[in-house]
């Protein structure tokens, strides 16, 4: 009987695992969606903004896209698992960490700062969806491993001995293979005359079909602190996929994990993370998520399985959405083209953006409201060279803003997303070695902006970890020196996902704070709210854009010249270097050290 009922039950055990067992590693990045056709637009290519998408409905009833599509298709690849930081006493901590599969190249050439190509890891199509050149062969880990040069131009040297690697610059998703079985399938079936098998195979036999060797040799110990940055456009399609590697020095534990963009307005809760209405992602197994990007703000993502735990451990991570506005034609208004007044100065005909145009008396929830003054701000390029006649960053490059603000308020120069962390040595060591953790006697002793703590956050490239695999791995790769040209500015992207501490930062410079947890300080009236401080304070979960501005009496919101009605003129302050730090004196320590802790510093060129 005993026998029996234990058989039974292995059975019952037997079909719970099926799913489970039926697990792979795959990815997924359309060249072609309903709402970005390819027949209509080019999906690897932001289009400037010329008005509002125009829709029609299709036979099968479904809106679709009939002219002037906005936005394009943009695709990421992250893994889920574990992996070392090292801060600056020397001190490495084990985390449940996100590591990059997709812009290994871009990431390890340091392109996560205040550069307009920034978005490193977050790729169009036409380079996410490309086969590394070797084939199937991936040479190691060439973007986390030693070798790589810092800021460097993608050349790489393998690690513990081995031969020199040609220079590295695959961006594109870590694993992916054509797909063998219908690659000859077709191949056979169009010989034949017959229909082929897979019939919505693209050219390049490429189906999200992935070499899990591949996955498991640059996916195991490369998790990042914070995790890949993700940066898209609004109107954008964005799909990420999470793929779940385990962790290695933790076999025991079978930790699913999930993506929640938080404070993020999706349309599902299906792709929202939260596993009680959504799904986790178990050891072995892949998963796409959907995003459209609807407003423009800074963001931030987090895994949301125990979410104490988790993000103690550092699964966090950046993220933001740039404006429309950014794409707005050169020389064109930024009051009338994005649908103010409704639509005076935009093509005629073309009927204002009720996305971006918003009226509190018709739509309560819109995200930024019509400015209460036309400041005849338009839109422009950078110049080539800043006001004290050195070359600018981003010279020749469209106008940046944070937001869709009508009046050039949020036009910045440089931007740099930095996130305020911090962590409990002992809570990971315990998690390195047993559960469960001790909650209550949580402690951070360790202030982080960017998974670094001071003298590392003056350092321009990644920061070097020697893992338990004896390889070196850039664990914190995205750097927090902030540079500004002289006259200019600077957007700091700042979020805290710390669980047990408030956070604040000073600086001598003054911060122009623009908006708060993703939405324009605008009241409803159309009057902007923002405000000038030194000093920022952000509790978990909460995220701020503040721009450092190094223009005294700045008259014209785009340059650093002129005078003002009242007879003041515009002063650039004195080059050199400042700093952004945390006035909480028990933040700027690494552990029992002094000097170190939340502090950066700022470069004045």
């Amino acid at each position: 009987m005993h026998k029996t009922l234990g058989w039974i039950a292995l059975g019952a055990l037997s079909f719970c695992t099926v799913p489970v067992m039926a697990q792979s590693f795959r990815v997924q990045c359309p060249t072609s969606t309903i709402t970005h056709p390819s027949n209509l637009t080019n999906t690897s290519a932001e289009p400037a903004y010329n008005g509002p998408t125009a829709f029609t409905t299709n036979a099968q009833g479904f809106v679709t896209p009939s002219t002037n599509v906005n936005g394009a298709i943009k695709c990421q690849q992250i893994s889920g698992g574990d992996g070392y930081a090292t801060m600056a006493d020397g001190t490495q901590t084990f985390m449940f960490s996100f590591g990059p599969l997709s812009g290994l190249a871009n990431i390890a050439a340091g392109k996560t700062d205040g550069s307009v190509d920034a978005n490193a890891g977050t790729e169009f199509p036409s380079v996410f969806n490309t086969v590394h050149p070797g084939g199937t062969v991936l040479p190691g880990d060439p973007a986390t491993t030693d070798g790589a040069v810092s800021g460097g131009n993608g050349s790489y040297t393998q690690g513990n001995g081995g031969s020199a690697i040609p220079t590295f610059t695959y961006n594109g998703a870590v694993g992916l293979v054509p797909d063998a079985d219908c690659v000859a399938g077709n191949a056979a079936a169009t010989a034949a005359g017959t229909p082929l098998p897979c019939p919505n195979l693209p050219a390049n036999g490429l189906s999200g079909h992935v070499d899990p060797r591949q996955i498991m040799d640059v996916g195991v110990m490369n998790g990042n602190i914070p995790a890949p940055l993700m940066a898209f456009d609004e109107d954008d399609e964005f799909f990420l996929t999470l793929t779940n590697v385990g962790m290695i020095m933790r076999p025991d534990l079978f930790e699913q994990h999930t993506v929640h963009f938080h404070g993020y307005p999706n349309a599902s809760s299906f792709y929202d993370g939260v596993p009680d209405a959504s799904v986790a992602i178990n050891i072995g197994g892949s998963f796409t998520y959907y995003y459209l990007a609807p407003d423009a703000g800074t963001y931030f993502w987090h895994c949301h399985i125990t979410p104490p735990e988790h993000l103690q451990m550092g699964m966090v991570g950046q993220l933001y959405v740039r404006p429309r506005q950014d794409r707005v034609p050169s020389g064109q208004s930024l009051y009338t083209y994005l649908g103010y007044q409704n639509g005076v100065g935009l093509p005629i005909g073309t009927p204002p953006d009720l996305r971006t145009a918003c009226s509190p008396s018709v739509d309560i929830l819109c995200s930024a409201t019509t400015p209460a003054v036309n400041t005849g701000a338009t839109q422009s390029v950078y110049p080539a060279t800043t006001v004290t006649g050195k070359p600018h960053p981003n010279a020749g490059h469209a106008y940046m803003y944070a937001y869709n603000d009508g009046d050039g308020s949020t036009q910045y120069d440089v931007e740099y997303p930095i996130q305020m962390h911090g962590f409990d040595p002992n809570f990971h060591f315990v998690g390195m070695t047993f559960n469960p953790e001790a909650f209550a006697d949580m402690k951070d002793k360790y202030f982080l902006l960017n998974g670094r703590s001071y003298p590392d956050t003056a350092s321009a490239g990644p920061q070097l970890t020697e893992s338990s695999d004896g390889r070196v791995h850039y664990s914190q790769p995205m750097p927090t020196v902030i540079n500004i040209p002289q006259g200019g500015k600077a957007l700091l992207r700042l979020v805290n996902l710390s669980v047990s501490e408030y956070h604040t930062l000073a600086s001598l410079i003054r911060m122009h704070v623009i908006g708060w947890n993703a939405k324009l300080l605008r009241d409803q009236e159309g009057n902007n709210t923002e405000y000038w401080t030194n000093s920022i304070t952000l509790g978990g979960g909460e995220s701020l854009d503040a721009i450092l501005d190094t223009c005294q009496n700045r008259v014209n919101f785009d340059n650093c010249t002129g005078t003002s009605s009242t007879g003041v003129a515009a002063t650039p302050i004195p080059t050199g270097t400042y700093y952004l730090y945390t006035p909480n004196l028990d933040h700027l320590s690494n552990d029992a050290e002094n000097f170190g802790g939340m502090m950066a510093e700022v470069h004045v060129y």
